[in-house]
């Protein structure tokens, strides 16, 4: 009995080693490549900086305004069409499910002010930032993926031409810009739209429903949504460019590099979202 008793207890032993192991060491692979590669996310953004200050700096680093330009127009200005039909949508979403909540205590018209809170501080940029992500964000880790997959990469640095300040640092800007400028076009989207809804749909008075929204709404609601979509637009342009540069197994790593920067930009904006709120609490801004 004894004998049969040790046999059981060594061929347990290894199966809960293992079910005790397995578990910890993919949790920590996880980790350390989390970590991994959030070091690369800013070691890029500390490449592009370096660049960006020398090109601003020093004459003999030209930033390319054509590029830029280019860019710009196409993260940007392609993207506001959909930005604009999407925070529309979500202006009429948020006016017909606040209405009959608020109309019970009477305070119907209130609809105004809660709206231009949330659209301002939270839902403006954060709208046009998703948007962004899968408009032009995975773009851009796809078409630099394919550079490095077709060996073009190699062939700027085989010219001397730093990938980072002709590839990385134009596209990172016209995120950056693009961004700021379609947290501003969603935000007033969703007003507008909630704004009409309310007053054809709801019978808010036009008069009632502007007071309330500019009684509410303060100059630093605004600049908040705008600083959230400048570093959100940053953020999109960074992670997407590293994932691209770093595309590794042809056509397939291609495909995954575009799928992780879709995932990893929205995570990242929204944890930097929350950074935003939590400083902006803390300095009593709300």
């Amino acid at each position: 009995m004894s004998t049969t008793s040790q046999d059981e207890t060594e061929t347990k032993l290894p199966l809960l080693v293992f079910l005790i192991v397995y578990p910890v060491a993919m949790l920590g692979r996880r980790v350390l490549g989390i970590v991994s590669h959030t070091g690369e996310v800013f070691y890029m953004l500390a490449q592009a900086s370096r660049w960006l200050w020398r090109g601003l700096t020093l004459k003999r680093y030209r930033l390319g305004k054509n590029a830029i330009i280019s860019q710009i127009v196409r993260i940007g200005v392609r993207s506001i069409f959909i930005v604009m039909i999407v925070s529309g949508a979500v202006g009429l979403i948020l006016a017909l499910q606040l209405s009959p909540p608020l109309e019970e205590f009477g305070s119907k018209d209130k609809v105004a002010n809660i709206i231009a809170v949330a659209v301002l501080r939270e839902l403006g940029p954060l709208i046009g930032a998703i948007v962004l992500t899968g408009f032009a964000g995975a773009s851009i880790a796809a078409e630099i993926g394919t550079m490095v997959v077709s060996e073009e990469i190699e062939a700027l640095e085989a010219h001397a031409l730093n990938p980072v300040r002709f590839l990385v640092v134009p596209r990172v800007l016209a995120s950056t810009i693009s961004m700021t400028t379609l947290g501003v076009m969603s935000s007033f989207a969703a007003i507008v739209s909630a704004m009409v809804i309310s007053i054809l749909v709801l019978g808010i008075p036009y008069e009632t429903y502007m007071d309330n929204m500019l009684m509410q709404a303060k100059q630093v609601d605004f600049w908040t949504g705008v600083a959230k979509g400048g570093v959100f637009g940053t953020l999109i342009g960074i992670i997407a460019c590293t994932n691209g540069l770093r595309v590794t197994g042809g056509a397939a790593g291609v495909g995954r590099a575009t799928t992780y920067t879709v995932v990893e930009c929205i995570v990242a904006i929204v944890i930097a979202d929350l950074v935003f709120t939590a400083i902006f609490f803390a300095l009593e801004l709300f």
